[in-house]
């Protein structure tokens, strides 16, 4: 990502200051401190270009429909959470202040919302704990459940809570208890038993990312609510997504070889941004990752890592590179941080999925073709 002054964006928008400003604070523009300056702002050089190249005047609705897909317009009505001002906020509550002492189920309680803690506890788990066994247990009960329409809303926040429980036995096996203990047990690191935690409330909720879309799409439809969390699922698998940290592999291996700063400007030299770093929802640094990095001691090699890489590249980490840091820590399996992920991310999918539900409508864009 690079960044330009006020006066570059200036010149490019061909706009007044105070319209700059307002596409700031509605999120249309990122913007941060200059490191050289901090009584003066940069401002994300591609949010600008973006607004700089609309026509003037009223825009074809196709045009806008385009541009909200990508990181554009907000494109649903939610309540359920939103960033602001560079805090996450779960209905109006900041999450890092959530993560310092709240557990996931407390936080699903926060999100759907339920009059009482839901209860993941589950009698039955997996032979082989993991992502694979999270997909069948979920495809079993989206092929078993009920749909959501006509059913009271106590009926589905024990739905909710239903799939959440299959998931965390398939990810921590049986047990009852919160989930966090449970991971830190079934991977025989009890004293991480804190930061897990913390994980998993920072990672419940995130807006309207690509797989909480999938899953509200899903849930559009009436489908029953393990339907969405499957949606969701498919959708976090990717690289670009719940995957993410996995693209980490390779610079944390350089770091070992060369030395943290020298691999971070061998990848920068290759004209690649760092894996793990920069948020476009976070100009000042993903909260998340602050919020994670705080509980916990990330090994030399990882702070180092952050240092250069804040340095060389102007992009802080983000809540991946905190997950993989976190996993290093306390020599979790490779996979934890999606499983963490997985897991947590379950509670925002049920909690869109059940307002979705009430909305009754169906999501439905139309497509703009462009064949012959």
């Amino acid at each position: 990502m690079s960044w330009i002054s006020a006066e570059a964006a200036l010149l490019r928008l061909g706009t007044k200051p105070q319209t700059l400003y307002a596409n700031v604070s509605r999120g249309r523009i990122a913007a941060r401190p200059d490191p050289a300056d901090p009584r003066r702002s940069l401002y994300r050089e591609e949010d600008v270009e973006r607004l700089a190249a609309r026509p003037r005047g009223r825009r074809r609705s196709a045009l806008v429909a385009a541009e909200a897909i990508a990181w554009g317009e907000p494109v649903l009505e939610t309540a359920i959470s939103t960033v602001r001002a560079g805090r996450l906020l779960f209905r109006g509550v900041d999450a890092a202040a959530l993560a310092e002492r709240d557990t996931l189920e407390a936080v699903a309680a926060l999100l759907w919302p339920s009059p009482q803690t839901p209860d993941f506890s589950s009698t039955t788990g997996a032979a082989q704990p993991g992502i694979a066994a999270a997909y069948r247990a979920i495809a079993e009960r989206a092929a078993t459940d009920m749909p959501v329409i006509g059913r009271a809303r106590a009926v589905l926040l024990g739905d909710a809570a239903g799939c959440v429980a299959a998931l965390a036995g398939a990810l921590a096996g049986p047990g009852d208890g919160p989930v966090h203990q449970r991971l830190a047990r079934q991977w025989g690191r009890r004293d991480a038993e804190g930061p897990i935690r913390a994980a998993l409330v920072l990672l419940a909720e995130h807006e309207l990312n690509a797989s909480t879309f999938a899953a509200r799409v899903a849930a559009s439809t009436g489908a029953p609510l393990a339907s969405a969390v499957m949606a969701g699922l498919a959708a976090l698998s990717g690289p670009l997504h719940g995957s993410a940290s996995q693209t980490m592999a390779g610079l944390v291996e350089a770091a070992r070889r060369l030395g943290p700063e020298a691999a971070v400007a061998a990848h920068l030299r290759q004209g690649q941004p760092l894996p793990c770093f920069g948020h476009r929802l976070y100009a000042q640094g993903d909260v998340r990752a602050e919020a994670l990095l705080a509980r916990f001691e990330a090994p030399p090699l990882f702070t180092a890592l952050a240092e250069a890489g804040t340095r060389l590249s102007g992009e802080k980490p983000n809540i991946d590179f905190a997950l993989v840091a976190l996993g290093a820590a306390f020599t979790l399996p490779e996979d934890a941080p999606l499983h963490l992920f997985a897991l947590a991310r379950s509670v925002g999918w049920l909690a869109h999925a059940l307002e979705q539900g009430e909305t009754g409508t169906l999501i439905r864009p139309r497509a703009r073709y462009v064949g012959v």
